[in-house]
């Protein structure tokens, strides 16, 4: 690792410089393995991980084509591991899962369903540009049978598309590497407070879900 990359993850801390410490520590390979947790598991979302992986390719720390092909492998396999999930257990299953997880739903389940019911295809491959639904969508793939074939390939190219976009943006940094040192906190709070929000978002949700479910029972 260069001094340079060294001070930025040493300094950045938080999300951003646990993103900068595992990609440069395991490079090419790091990116693919936290773009497979991104899609079964989101902890880190990929408009983190791959600009930063982006500006490790333009200081030619690691390889343009390594990082392209295992971002896209390591979506594409998280993808597959929910498309067997919702081809195996179903839709009904899926939801049911889905109740018993923090920060998930069954009517999340349900819509994902719904809006692949109606797109098919174009929604396994636009649902690789939204955050969330780059899991979900897989779930109703697998359930209503999609082909194996064509699953595969529109995941691929809509990973290969998304992934290209933020990989490239990530290039653009050039050196200015400072810029990622210097907003790097800031990017974190924003980070953060996203992640706040989604959890009380999800607890409210819930709440108000099970009030809804309290009074039907009571009429």
């Amino acid at each position: 690792m260069s001094l340079a990359l060294q001070a930025a993850s040493g300094q950045t801390g938080g999300l951003t410089g646990f993103v900068l410490d595992t990609v440069a520590a395991l490079g090419a390979p790091g990116v693919g393995a936290l773009s497979f947790l991104e899609v079964v598991f989101p902890p880190i979302p990929s408009e983190v991980v791959l600009p930063l992986a982006g500006y490790q390719v333009q200081q030619g720390r690691i390889s343009l084509a390594a990082v392209a092909v295992l971002s896209v492998l390591g979506a594409f396999l998280g993808s597959l591991v929910l498309y067997w999930v919702g081809k195996v257990i179903g839709l009904r299953r899926a939801a049911a899962i889905a109740e018993r997880v923090p920060l998930m739903d069954g009517d999340d389940v349900h819509r994902a369903a719904d809006w692949f019911s109606r797109h098919e295809g174009a929604a396994v491959f636009t649902g690789r540009f939204i955050p969330g639904v780059r899991s979900l969508i897989s779930l109703p793939a697998g359930a209503a049978g999609m082909r194996l074939w064509k699953f595969s390939l529109l995941t691929v190219l809509g990973s290969a598309l998304w992934n290209g976009l933020l990989i490239g943006l990530g290039m653009l940094l050039g050196t200015q590497y400072e810029l990622v040192e210097e907003y790097g906190g800031y990017l974190d709070y924003v980070f953060y407070a996203a992640i706040a929000g989604v959890l009380v978002w999800a607890v409210l949700r819930r709440v108000r879900k099970l009030r809804a479910q309290r009074a039907l029972e009571e009429r």
